[in-house]
C-alpha cells in the first residue's frame, strides 16, 4: 500500500517506470486506485463529523435548517437538503416540540385597554412596540412562574422576572428590567394579555410613570399575544421538557441560561433570518 501510495503522488516520472521502479504490477496499482474512497466520501465523512459536533454545541436543538446555515457561516458549500439528508443518515433529529396549553385569569373587574397592537407583530427599529406574558412550569410538584418583556422588532428577551407566585409584583419586576436594559424609552406600546397582573394598578402606573401605551388582547384571543406564545412553547419544547427539574435553584438557573446565554444571543431565529436577536439588533442598528 505505501508503495501504491508513494506512486500515487509522485509527477516526475511516467507511471510505467515508477511500475519497474517498486515492481508492483500496473493492475495492481489501479485496483488499488478504485478502492480508495471518493472526493465526496471523504467530504461527507468530514461533514459528517462537522454536523455531529455541531448538533451536540446545539444540545440537540437545532433541525437541519439551522445546521445549514451554521455551516454555510463556517465556510461550507452545501445545500440544505444535503444537511437533511446527512442528519437523516446519521440519525440526528431535533427534540420535536409539544403542544402545550396556557390559561389567563382575566376574571377580574378592572378596566381593560383596547387592542392597540392588533396583531401587527413586525417593526421597523426597537422599542416600538414590547410583549409580554406569564407562563408557568411544574418543578417537584410545585409551580415555579416566569414574565418575560419581548421587543417585537429582535424578538429579544429585555426582561424577565421568576417567582413562586404570579403576583402582579412578578410582571412589574420584567417591565421594570425591560426599561432598564433599553435606557427607559417612552411611547413604547406595551401589549399584554387581560391578566389581572396586567391590569393592576401598580403595573398600570409604571406604563404611566414613563410614557408608555397599554395595548391589551381580545378576551380570549391567545393569537393576539402570538410572538409571547411562541417564545413560551420553544423555552418548553427545545429545553425544559428535556430535563427533569430537581429543584427551583436549577429550574430557574436553566431558564436563566437559555434566556441570555442560548436564546438571545445564539440561538438563529427563522424571523431574523436565521440571526439571533443580539446579533440582528448589532448588524441592524
Amino acid at each position: 500500500m505505501a508503495r501504491y501510495e508513494f506512486i500515487k503522488k509522485q509527477n516526475t516520472l511516467s507511471k510505467r517506470r515508477l511500475f519497474h521502479l517498486f515492481d508492483v504490477s500496473s493492475s495492481g496499482y489501479y485496483a488499488y486506485l478504485k478502492r480508495l474512497p471518493s472526493q465526496r466520501t471523504v467530504f461527507n465523512q468530514q461533514l459528517d463529523k462537522k454536523i455531529e459536533t455541531l448538533f451536540e454545541d446545539h444540545r440537540h436543538l437545532y433541525g437541519y435548517r439551522r445546521l445549514h446555515v451554521e455551516l454555510l457561516e463556517e465556510g461550507y458549500c452545501l445545500s440544505r437538503e444535503r444537511v437533511r439528508r446527512r442528519m437523516h443518515k446519521l440519525h440526528l433529529k431535533a427534540k420535536q416540540r409539544k403542544k402545550y396549553k396556557q390559561t389567563t385569569d382575566s376574571n377580574h373587574n378592572k378596566p381593560v385597554a383596547e387592542n392597540i397592537l392588533d396583531r401587527h407583530f413586525t417593526m421597523d427599529t426597537p422599542n416600538q412596540a414590547w410583549v409580554c406574558d406569564i407562563t408557568y412550569i411544574k418543578v417537584n410538584g410545585q409551580w415555579l412562574y416566569l414574565a418575560i418583556v419581548l421587543d417585537l422588532y429582535s424578538r429579544k428577551i429585555i426582561g424577565w422576572a421568576m417567582d413562586l407566585h404570579m403576583e402582579s409584583t412578578l410582571v412589574c419586576q420584567a417591565l421594570t428590567m425591560a426599561l432598564l436594559h433599553r435606557g427607559y424609552p417612552s411611547k413604547v406600546i406595551v401589549h399584554s394579555d387581560r391578566g389581572g397582573q396586567y391590569c393592576s394598578d401598580d403595573y398600570q402606573a409604571i406604563l404611566t410613570a414613563y410614557g408608555l401605551t397599554c395595548s391589551m388582547s381580545r378576551k380570549g384571543n391567545c393569537w393576539d399575544n402570538a410572538v409571547a406564545e411562541s417564545f413560551f412553547h420553544t423555552l418548553k419544547t427545545e429545553w425544559i421538557y428535556r430535563h427533569k427539574l430537581e429543584n427551583m435553584a436549577q429550574a430557574k438557573s436553566m431558564i436563566l441560561w437559555y434566556i441570555e446565554v442560548y436564546y438571545n444571543r445564539v440561538r438563529k431565529h427563522s424571523y431574523l433570518n436565521y440571526l439571533s436577536p443580539v446579533q440582528f439588533e448589532e448588524k441592524m442598528i
